[in-house]
């Protein structure tokens, strides 16, 4: 696992069971609302800071990932996607870079065919059991609860750079 995670410039993540907990709520005026968890940004903060790449594939469309996209400077933004291998595709010709370099975290059976391309592919102690099975790594924090964060700190402390990004920031 930490071979494969030393190789990593791009991290893909599905929104609804990995960046949040999969609830969808609707206010009485038809307003949709989703949690995302702050952890979950700090650790994609970070990684940006590290110099990787940070992108969402994402079957919903909704105007609330787009604002935390907008907010967290997440420029890969895929959202209606039903092909989800399609968009990935698309962003390894856009990026120039090869599976072994991209990992994913997905929870649901639309992942599984990106899941099964990626150089690492996650998912959240909640995922599907048919799809806990067959990735590299599923989280000990379930989707939108720290599982995002998780493979954040897996990534960068397997490419030794996570005590240098924290270290004069925070003390630890």
């Amino acid at each position: 696992m930490h071979e494969k995670l030393k190789h990593i410039e791009l991290l893909l993540l599905d929104v609804d069971g990995v960046m949040t907990d999969g609830r969808i709520i609707w206010d009485a005026h038809g307003v949709e609302t989703k949690a995302f968890n702050v952890k979950d940004g700090h650790g994609i903060k970070l990684l940006q800071r590290a110099g990787l790449q940070v992108g969402i594939i994402t079957g919903r469309t909704s105007p609330v990932v787009d604002l935390r996209a907008r907010e967290l400077g997440i420029e890969i933004l895929y959202q209606g996607a039903l092909k989800k291998l399609d968009c990935y595709l698309a962003i390894k010709q856009r990026t120039g870079l090869d599976d072994h370099q991209i990992a994913f975290m997905g929870d649901d059976v639309i992942d599984v065919p990106v899941l099964r391309r990626v150089g690492f592919s996650a998912a959240p102690a909640d995922a599907l059991p048919e799809v806990a099975a067959l990735v590299d790594y599923q989280a000990r924090c379930s989707g939108g609860m720290g599982a995002v964060r998780e493979l954040c700190d897996l990534v960068l402390k397997a490419r030794g750079v996570w005590q240098e990004l924290v270290a004069g920031r925070y003390e630890l």
